[in-house]
C-alpha cells in the first residue's frame, strides 16, 4: 500500500462487515479507516483525511441520514452508502440528503469498487471542475453551452441543456428525480413523467444507440446517473 492511497471511512456497527471490507478495500490498494457509531465517524473526518465514507444507515446512536446531513453541513466527502433496506423509497431519501451513490447489501465486491471508483472520480472533477467535459464521443463545453457528440454539434433546447447541465455537473453521482426537477423546472413539485420525457429527447441526440444508452443511465425508481 502507497503512502498517497485513498483512504475509506468504513461506518457500520457489525464487526464483521467492517472485516469483510477491510480485507476487500486493502487488496485494492486503499487505506482503510473504521467507526461502528456516527459520532466515532464524525470524530474520524475531524481528525482524518478521507477521500471517500461508506455508511451503513443502521447505526446504534445516530440515523444514518440524519449523520449525511451533518457530514454535508462542511465536508464535501463522497458518500456511498451500503444498506439492507433496498426499497426505493430509501434510496432516494439516502440520495436526497446528499449520499452520492447507494449499494444495497448483500453486495458483490467488483459491483463496490466500480461505485467506489466512479464517486472518488467525481470528486477529483469537483475540486478542479473543468469547463469542459469530456466521456467518449460526448463533448459539453459549459461556458459556452455547446455540445457536441463524435465533433458534431448537437442543439439542444434550453431544458434539455439544464438537465444535461445537472448531470454533468454531478458526473458519475445518482441524480434524483426531485433533484432534476429542483434544478430544472426550480418546482419538485412536477411531475416526473414531463423528466422522462426530455431525458429520451436527450438520448435520441446524445446517444448512439438511444434504446441502449452508454451515457444516460436510468436508475431504476430513483433518477439518473452520467457515465
Amino acid at each position: 500500500m502507497t503512502s498517497d492511497a485513498a483512504a475509506i471511512l468504513v461506518v457500520d456497527d457489525e464487526p464483521p462487515i467492517r472485516r469483510l471490507l477491510r480485507t476487500t478495500l486493502g487488496a485494492q490498494d486503499y487505506r482503510v479507516i473504521e467507526a461502528a457509531t456516527a459520532r466515532d465517524a464524525l470524530a474520524m473526518l475531524r481528525h482524518h483525511q478521507v477521500d471517500l465514507m461508506l455508511l451503513d444507515l443502521g447505526l446504534p446512536d445516530i440515523d444514518g441520514l440524519d449523520l449525511i446531513g451533518q457530514v454535508r453541513r462542511d465536508n464535501p466527502v463522497p458518500i456511498v452508502v451500503l444498506s439492507s433496506r433496498g426499497e426505493e423509497p430509501a434510496k432516494v431519501a439516502a440520495l436526497d440528503a446528499g449520499a452520492d451513490d447507494y449499494v444495497t447489501k448483500p453486495f458483490g465486491a467488483e459491483e463496490l469498487m466500480a461505485r467506489i471508483r466512479t464517486a472518488l472520480r467525481h470528486r477529483l472533477q469537483q475540486q478542479g471542475t473543468r469547463p469542459v467535459f469530456e466521456s467518449g464521443d460526448l463533448r459539453v463545453d459549459l461556458v459556452h453551452h455547446h455540445v457536441a457528440v463524435g465533433g458534431r454539434e448537437v442543439k439542444l433546447s434550453p431544458k434539455e441543456y439544464d438537465i444535461l447541465e445537472q448531470l454533468v455537473i454531478h458526473a458519475g453521482k445518482v441524480l434524483t428525480h426531485r433533484h432534476l426537477l429542483r434544478e430544472a423546472w426550480r418546482d419538485e413539485s412536477v411531475d416526473p413523467q414531463y423528466l422522462r420525457v426530455y431525458i429520451r429527447q436527450l438520448r435520441q441526440k446524445v446517444e448512439a444507440e438511444p434504446a441502449c444508452p452508454r451515457h444516460l443511465i436510468t436508475e431504476a425508481g430513483v433518477g439518473y446517473r452520467l457515465v
